[in-house]
This record gives structure tokens, sequence and C-alpha cells, in this order.
């Protein structure tokens, strides 16, 4: 009887242990709506802070993309220097107030946009976007396209207040108040097919690097990812996206910024080359390999962690 007893045992507890698992109510997953919503914030949080830690570096970027002025590290810690002393700190954020304005919505729009565009391409699983890594490059590019697509007007604004002193346009109101009585409505999406063109492999590369590094990061790895381990995945996005699409970059804003000759994407290519050669198309791109990885390594990595913490929080109170 000890023997049949003891053979026993263990086919009650496996049992017991079944049961359990019948029981036990599966694990919540967040709702659709409450997807986009966290993904909204997260993405509206993660592209403030970003921005807002490069803005004096994106303003002495703008200043030279946007002048013949030849650019070198020297020469932007000058025109920064400048600015200080003659305006005071606060002008080293310069425009930021419309970098906000548009970032805000432009990022948030952008994160959710990828995770709405990356589900309907069927490439939202990390397996399907392994096999199918040019859908997965596609769903970059056009979160990229519809989130420029929806903020373009604000870029522009941003553009013309960094590289303008305070008495022309004051604020960000102004600037379109005067850029529509002087250049008319059409000027506000000045440089836009430029923009669209270089948002795709920007958009496309980044975030499709950004998941690829991820995925390779948990294969090896596993786990959850650190904080840090997230900022380089982004930062290595960025570098690789920054180079991607820079030309087109010095094309949006000589548009945006400068004289009618620079009124076509055409007409914009053969001034600059005229004018600076080919290394015109890549002035300030050393900068762009600075702030580009910590705004975007900044950017991924805050959203990651809001967005996690933001639909922990959900399923808690679901």
């Amino acid at each position: 009887m000890a023997a049949v007893n003891e053979s026993r045992v263990p086919l009650l507890h496996d049992d017991r242990a079944a049961h359990a698992h019948e029981r036990a109510p599966p694990q919540r997953e967040v709702g659709g709506g409450t997807a986009v919503v966290t993904s909204l914030v997260a993405g509206a949080a993660a592209g403030a802070l970003a921005k807002t830690t490069i803005a004096p570096l994106d303003r002495a970027k703008i200043n030279f993309q946007t002048s013949q002025t030849p650019y070198s590290w020297r020469a932007a810690a000058a025109f920064l220097s400048h600015s200080a002393r003659a305006e005071g700190a606060a002008a080293l954020w310069r425009g930021n107030s419309a970098t906000m304005a548009r970032i805000v919505p432009y990022a948030a729009v952008q994160f959710t946009a990828h995770e709405q565009w990356k589900r309907a391409l069927g490439v939202d699983d990390p397996q399907q976007a392994q096999q199918h890594r040019v859908v997965h490059l596609v769903a970059g590019s056009l979160a990229g396209v519809t989130s420029q697509s929806l903020t373009y007007p604000l870029d522009m604004a941003r553009a013309r207040m960094a590289v303008t002193g305070r008495a022309r346009y004051r604020t960000l109101r102004s600037v379109f108040a005067r850029v529509w009585a002087e250049e008319g409505a059409r000027a506000l999406y000045r440089g836009y097919p430029a923009t669209v063109l270089g948002v795709i492999p920007y958009a496309g590369v980044s975030f499709f690097t950004y998941d690829t590094l991820k995925q390779i990061y948990h294969d090896r790895w596993g786990g959850g990812r650190s904080a840090l381990a997230s900022a380089c995945c982004g930062g290595a996005a960025g570098a690789l996206a920054q180079t991607a699409s820079y030309p087109l970059d010095i094309v949006r804003r000589r548009m945006q910024t400068a004289a009618p000759h620079c009124a076509t994407v055409p007409a914009t290519v053969r001034h600059v080359y005229r004018s600076e050669g080919w290394r015109g198309f890549f002035k300030g791109l050393s900068m762009n390999w600075v702030k580009g990885p910590i705004a975007v390594g900044i950017s991924f990595a805050t959203y990651d962690a809001i967005k996690t913490s933001l639909r922990d929080l959900a399923k808690a109170l679901m």
C-alpha cells in the first residue's frame, strides 16, 4: 500500500498543478485604443526630451546648412558662443518652442503610425519582421511620411526662427502670419518634396535598424533590455539614418529658408553644387553624427520605457 500511495503522490500533485493552470486567468493585453493612446503619449515625451537635449547643436547645424559659410567644429562653437553673448544663453534654444510645437505631435504620430503600419503590413511580430525585411523597412518609411505630412508647416517655422534674428520672427505665430502675407500659403510647404524624399530613407532605416538591433540583443542575451542598451541601439540607428538621408536634409533646409533660386528640388541641388560642390551636400554631417545618435538614442529609449510603463499600468487597472 505504501508503494501505491507513494506512486500516487506525484500524480495528485500534477493533477492539482494542471487544475491550477486551467483556473489561472489569461494574461491580459491592452486594447487597441489603449495601445494607441500609450504610443501617442510615449512618443510625444520621447520626442520632446530628445530634441530639447540637442537644441543648441541643431541650431548651429541649421545655420551652416542654410548658408555658404564653411563648416567646422570651431566655426560651430564660435557661432554658439557669439549667439550666447549677443542674445543670452536662452538664444541657444531659439526656435525650440517651434520645435516642441512640431516634435510633440510629430513624434507622437510617428511612433504610433509605425506600430499601426507594422500591424497593417503584417510585420508587427519580430519573426515576421525578420522574414520580410523589405516590408519592415517600408513600414518605417510610411510612418515617417505620415508624421511629416501632418506637421510640415511647423518644421518650416522652426527653420525660419533658427536662422533669423528675434526682430523678424518673435513668435511662432508671427512666422506663419508673415510667411502667409509675404510669400503665400504654398510657402508653408516649401521644401516638402525634399522632406518626403529624405524621410523615406531616414525613418525607414532608423526604425528598421533599431528593431533589428533590439532583436539581435534579445536573441543573444535574452531577457529585457536596459535603458543603456536601448539608447545604444537607437544611437546606431540614428547614425545610419542620418547618413542615408543627409543630402536631402540640406536641400530641404535651403528650400525652407533661402531665396527664390531654391524654389524647387532640382534648382536647389544645382545651386548647392555650383556654389559649394559635392561637399556642400554633407555640410554639418559630422555634427549630425554626434547629435543624431544622441537624439535618436534618447528618443527610442524614452519611448520604450514610457510605453512599457503605461501599458503595465493599464494592465494592472484592467
